[in-house]
């Protein structure tokens, strides 16, 4: 005979860890299993263990275990594989492709991401999904994004907004998704749509779509941009940036990044033409004025 032992849902007292009460059945109901095992088969259930319905399986490039770049405090970053931009300054040109890199399920990432909830805990830190391009894979970041607030941690969604090209059948429910998400790193391209085509190869109505969606969030929002010499490195567009996030609800904080080469080799290796051959690093020091100019803007 098959008997099930059921831990009913404790009330937490003082004195209980959030462990304990998820991994420890009470001895009453040890003891009770330990008479019954000799002439039943036991089943044990814990009603106190968070459960998911779905076990996902996600293809990511990276796990990064604690960084403090993407995203307030100590932050675990998850890179997904698959990209659907080619961005002329991208320094991860590996993340494009979308065959299998390293398999993972959502109950395994987890796990993973809660190994470090203690240095999450202390800095007010958190996880990122960053890529590649996290919306490329919808049903896989909105379980892991679940399994995250379960388990009360901030989320971030570094993203290029473009989680489809166009295909109909292919539609991820970013409102969903941004229920469960904290912040958005929101990288802008660019600002006009014939600029932003250049640069990514891709139209720039697939990016407003996910932001229409995101204005009608409550998410956060921190806005990205590559600064790059020759292109967006002047006053001009620095007060067009200005003027474009004015149209974006939620915007805490503007983040500038300095175009860099040190993703150069990697286009040889994988033997793919690099469009901003030398085209010279930006200069690091201007790039802070001018994060700090648009910073000013948001008080």
């Amino acid at each position: 005979m098959i008997v099930k032992l059921i831990q009913l849902k404790m009330n937490k007292r003082p004195m209980d860890t959030d462990l304990k009460i998820r991994m420890s059945p009470s001895l009453g109901l040890l003891t009770i299993a330990n008479i019954l095992n000799k002439d039943h088969n036991i089943i044990m259930e814990n009603e106190n263990i968070i459960k998911s319905n779905t076990d996902i399986i996600g293809n990511i490039h990276s796990f990064e275990s604690m960084g403090s770049v993407d995203g307030p405090g100590i932050r675990s970053v998850v890179f997904f594989q698959g990209c659907s931009l080619r961005c002329a300054f991208c320094h991860n040109p590996d993340t494009w492709g979308t065959d299998p890199n390293k398999v993972i399920t959502s109950a395994d990432l987890i796990k993973k991401i809660l190994r470090f909830k203690p240095y999450y805990d202390s800095s007010g830190g958190g996880v990122t999904f960053s890529g590649g391009e996290p919306l490329l894979q919808p049903e896989f970041l909105l379980d892991i994004l679940k399994k995250c607030k379960q388990n009360n941690i901030h989320t971030a969604l570094d993203t290029s907004g473009v989680g489809h090209k166009g295909d109909k059948k292919f539609r991820p429910d970013y409102k969903e998704i941004l229920k469960y998400t904290d912040l958005v790193l929101l990288d802008v391209k660019h600002t006009r749509s014939e600029m932003y085509k250049e640069i990514t190869c891709v139209d720039m109505s697939f990016f407003m779509e996910f932001l229409d969606t995101l204005n009608s969030s409550d998410t956060d929002v921190w806005i990205r941009a590559v600064i790059i010499p020759g292109i967006n490195d002047n006053i001009d567009y620095i007060k067009e940036l200005e003027k474009f996030a004015k149209k974006i609800n939620n915007v805490k904080k503007f983040e500038l990044l300095p175009y860099h080469t040190l993703g150069v080799n990697k286009y040889k290796e994988l033997g793919i033409k690099y469009r901003l051959e030398k085209l010279p690093p930006m200069d690091k020091k201007k790039t802070k004025e001018w994060e700090e100019l648009l910073n000013k803007s948001l008080v």
